[in-house]
């Protein structure tokens, strides 16, 4: 039972694929010794010869054409697997091991929601916002002076607190 082609497509190319479809899979196979590329080549190949079916059905030996398209796809196949592995880009860049870091912010959030509230807001607008003494202490309602020494506790109380943990770390 015949096959009509879709509708659109060539005829005599579709006789053309079913006829020599396989012949040129040989080939494929033989000039590039790999089964998965020798079918990508011999796809590649045919949709090549589609576009100009016209012309191709027309010349004396239309098989001849196909194969030279194939031959011409190997070489540019091996020329693309002979260049290596593409470089790395700068971004591409393997990334430190960071989970020493992850360990490091964990130990510091931990101690942070150990202070009392008023220390935590201070150490948290003046180092992690950037704001000056006077725009915290204006943030916060409370004297320039009160968030020197809150601030000047807290980070006494992390240092220690870090220093402990950085210890457990290592023993």
């Amino acid at each position: 039972m015949k096959r009509r082609p879709p509708p659109g497509v060539d005829p005599g190319f579709v006789e053309f694929v079913a006829a020599r479809s396989a012949a040129l899979f040989r080939t494929a196979v033989l000039i590039v010794g790999d089964r998965h590329a020798a079918e990508d080549l011999v796809q590649s190949a045919l949709e090549r010869a589609y576009r100009h079916w016209d012309r191709v059905a027309e010349m004396d030996a239309p098989e001849a054409y196909v194969r030279r398209i194939l031959a011409n796809l190997a070489a540019d196949h091996q020329r693309h697997r002979n260049r290596g592995p593409l470089p790395l880009l700068e971004h591409d860049a393997p990334t430190r091991d960071v989970s020493q870091d992850v360990d490091e912010h964990d130990a510091v959030m931990q101690v942070l929601n150990d202070l009392p509230p008023r220390m935590r807001a201070v150490l948290v607008l003046r180092y992690y916002d950037d704001l000056s003494e006077a725009q915290t202490a204006e943030a916060l309602g409370i004297a320039v002076g009160t968030v020197k020494s809150q601030a000047a506790r807290a980070l006494a109380k992390l240092r220690e607190a870090m220093a402990s943990s950085e210890e457990k770390r290592t023993a």
